[in-house]
């Protein structure tokens, strides 16, 4: 079933990655999910948490999002190699670790275009001349 990039798809796996997405991000998810399991249990544990907290906030777009949950898989696997404590990783607050490292993948965001939104809002509310384009609230 798996092709490599340049080989050309089969009708069928055209049809299949219409209605399921494409086959490479699944095959990515699992990687990425096999990575995350093998971890020591209070590295998959916080790799976990932070995963969950990511499919709500994190980038929605398949490609942008997959990049995302690998480059978690290799700051977990790099923190348990050099036994780095779960505090060390996160810091003292650990909604700004997350925040800090959702910013760095928010292409295209749906989150971060709503937020963009509300504080122009509430600027232009407040009387506040920002000199935005965003006039659409």
């Amino acid at each position: 079933m798996d092709t490599e990039p340049n080989e050309p798809k089969s009708r069928y796996r055209q049809y299949l990655e219409a209605v399921t997405g494409p086959l490479a991000d699944k095959r990515r998810w699992r990687q990425y999910k096999a990575r995350i399991r093998a971890l020591p249990e209070n590295y998959r544990t916080a790799a976990e948490a932070l995963e969950r907290y990511l499919m709500h906030f994190g980038p929605g777009d398949g490609t942008d999002a997959a990049s995302m949950f690998e480059d978690l898989a290799d700051l977990f696997e790099q923190s348990a190699a050099d036994g780095t404590p779960i505090r060390d990783i996160f810091g003292e607050d650990p909604m700004e670790f997350v925040e800090a490292f959702v910013r760095s993948y928010s292409v295209g965001r749906y989150i971060s275009r709503e937020r963009e939104r509300f504080t122009s809002a509430i600027e232009r509310a407040a009387g506040e001349d920002t000199g935005r384009m965003d006039r659409t609230v």
